[in-house]
């Protein structure tokens, strides 16, 4: 007689293992999964295996998004340096000519 799929557990995955599931989502994407994912979590009503199974996903999501929004925060700074550099750079001519008058 075979197992009702329901009642086997779903087989674990490790974080890494997780991470890998998620790691091609876009930032919207992986939020939005793991909006949906709290969600039902604070619903209720869920068997405590799919629970936990739920709740490692999305721990994956969180750390996926964070990972864009470090990225994000990344290019920002280095657009922020470029535009700083830049600005100095043109007031450096304009600080020399104003000196050797």
């Amino acid at each position: 007689m075979m197992a009702d799929k329901s009642t086997q557990p779903a087989a674990v995955l490790s974080p890494e293992e997780l991470d890998k599931k998620v790691a091609d989502l876009s930032y919207e994407n992986s939020r939005s999964r793991l909006v949906e994912i709290v969600t039902r979590l604070e619903q209720g009503n869920i068997p405590l295996d799919e629970a936990l199974t739920m709740w490692e996903l999305g721990e994956a999501l969180a750390r996926r998004c964070e990972s864009w929004l470090d990225g994000a925060r990344e290019r920002l700074r280095a657009a922020q340096a470029h535009v700083t550099e830049q600005t100095d750079t043109t007031a450096q001519p304009d600080t020399f000519e104003e000196a050797d008058q």
